[in-house]
């Protein structure tokens, strides 16, 4: 009889679940339903007001434009849910890398041409200086076509050098997204270019302003005796000897030609595969690395330091003795010679200078001093890259202190041992009371075994300092990467340990509370049977 209505409550209860859940699965098709229906609608509204020509004009991409009204947007839910619009504002991102790009390769390609140019005018320079008074004389055709030349690579040269900075300027503007190009037209920009323009920009044209009928004029009068001992002393330029103040211009603007080598810098970084590396200049651009020239240069006596540094000796060599020998052909024969020019440089380069030959013009002390200058840095730099080449690497070192450090143990290990033989051969000597010669020849032996002991212990002592000052970072790091990584697989097991406890805790919590309504069931049972027995007991 007490089965029985435990049994109807188990199948009512069942009987209200199936009924909940069938409701369930009656209001889930009843949204499913009415979604589709949300969206079939929205889709039949978007065809109709598209379809709609007579009213309504349909541009492109759901874009609907009312007649007299504004344009309004219409996209179906479809189309919304399987395309992805790009925003204007990354549309015009996209613009400016584009642009961007652009603009690198024309300054790439521009610093290239400028580079040749100015290349082309030094070269026809020098064939003019070198072949003017051997092959043709001033005002020829010869001469008037190579100084025409010049003059055109020149104009060449400035306007690609504008067109540089033009597109410089603008790459400047895309990057931080200007209005106006003149505000990045600061002061030191326009300083910059106009010293730019002006370094390329000199050429020597003093001999447009010279005629041969004003020499031969100048050669009919008498000349006062230095001139003349001058002019007898010199292998002539393509200048008149008379007219010194144009010869020392012409100089000097075919010296100052050799500025226009400041565009080999600007042409390498450019064309640098490390500034072309997008993973390299993304990684300098997290650590706050400039990428500059003198970042460049590092980069090449990193790993070319002996090449680099004999291809810059070379050059400034070749173009010194060169811009020496034109300073100094119109004073003397010595140092007006190539050889001579050569032996000049390089004994002042190496700041030797045993007195043979010296410069006499004010530009030929200049070279020489501006050449002993260079010579100084680069014997600096070529001494840095030898101490470099010959020093012990990581590996190297660690063998070399290891080995040493055994035979300093094995030393350490004898010495210890002489002193405790010398010991016992002098407490010998006392014991036997042997001579007193004996006596301090043993004393003196102990002494001196005593100080190589201590002397190869302080030897010891620094060369394991050496190698404790000797840390590997790569070690270290790995070392303490394996510990950050160990203590997070144990504070992951803890966390997991914890976890499973508080299951367990919540599994017994359960438990206990079942545990606790079992027996309040249990005692109230007892308890009525208990008051039913008291009760029926009188009856009885």
């Amino acid at each position: 009889m007490r089965a029985m209505p435990s049994r109807s409550r188990r199948e009512s209860a069942a009987g209200g679940q199936k009924e909940d859940e069938a409701t369930e699965e009656d209001d889930r098709d009843s949204t499913d339903s009415t979604d589709s229906r949300r969206m079939r609608a929205m889709e039949m509204t978007a065809r109709n007001l598209c379809s709609d020509s007579n009213a309504d004009e349909k541009i492109c991409d759901g874009l609907i434009k009312r007649n007299g009204g504004d344009t309004e947007i219409t996209v179906p839910l479809s189309y919304a849910l399987s395309c992805k619009r790009i925003s204007p504002t990354e549309g015009d991102n996209l613009h400016r890398l584009r642009d961007r790009k652009f603009l690198l390769e024309d300054k790439r390609r521009l610093c290239a041409w400028a580079l040749a140019t100015a290349l082309f005018g030094i070269t026809l320079m020098i064939l003019h200086n070198e072949l003017c008074p051997v092959i043709y004389q001033a005002g020829s055709v010869y001469a008037q076509t190579l100084n025409s030349l010049v003059s055109i690579s020149t104009g060449c040269l400035v306007i690609l050098i504008m067109a540089f900075h033009y597109k410089d300027v603008r790459l400047f503007v895309i990057d931080h997204n200007l209005m106006d190009w003149r505000i990045a037209m600061t002061k030191n920009r326009v300083l910059g270019i106009s010293l730019e323009l002006l370094v390329c920009a000199v050429h020597p044209v003093a001999t447009y302003w010279w005629s041969p009928e004003a020499e031969a004029d100048g050669q009919r009068t008498p000349s006062p005796p230095q001139e003349a001992s001058e002019t007898n002393a010199s292998s002539p330029l393509c200048l008149s000897t008379r007219h010194k103040a144009l010869r020392d211009v012409e100089i000097l603007m075919s010296a100052m030609m050799f500025l226009r080598l400041y565009l080999v810098h600007r042409t390498i970084m450019l064309h640098s595969k490390v500034l072309l590396n997008a993973s390299y200049r993304t990684i300098g651009s997290l650590n706050k690395i400039n990428f500059s020239f003198r970042f460049l240069l590092k980069v090449l006596m990193n790993k070319y330091p002996a090449r680099t540094l004999l291809l810059f000796i070379l050059l400034f060599w070749f173009l010194a003795s060169w811009t020496l020998t034109l300073c100094e052909r119109q004073m003397q024969k010595t140092a007006g010679n190539m050889d001579t020019a050569l032996w000049l440089t390089a004994i002042t380069f190496l700041t030797v200078g045993y007195g043979d030959v010296s410069p006499v013009t004010s530009c030929g002390k200049v070279v020489c001093l501006f050449t002993g200058l260079m010579g100084v840095a680069s014997t600096a730099m070529m001494v840095a890259v030898m101490t470099r080449k010959l020093a012990l690497n990581k590996g190297e070192k660690h063998v070399h202190y290891f080995m040493t450090d055994i035979q300093i143990t094995k030393r350490v290990r004898h010495a210890a041992a002489n002193v405790l033989r010398e010991c016992w051969l002098l407490h010998r000597t006392d014991v036997t009371k042997g001579s007193g010669r004996e006596h301090r020849y043993r004393q003196r032996r102990l002494l001196e075994a005593i100080r190589v002991f201590r002397q190869l212990r302080v030897k010891q002592r620094k060369l394991r300092d050496y190698a404790s000052e000797m840390v590997d970072l790569e070690k270290m790091q790995m070392i303490m990467y394996d510990l950050s990584a160990n203590w997070n697989n144990s504070y992951h097991e803890l966390e997991l340990r914890i976890l499973s406890m508080e299951q367990k805790l919540d599994e017994l919590n359960h438990s206990l509370q079942q545990t606790s309504q079992l027996l309040t069931q249990v005692m109230g049972r007892q308890s009525l049977e208990r008051r039913h027995s008291r009760l029926s007991a009188p009856h009885r």
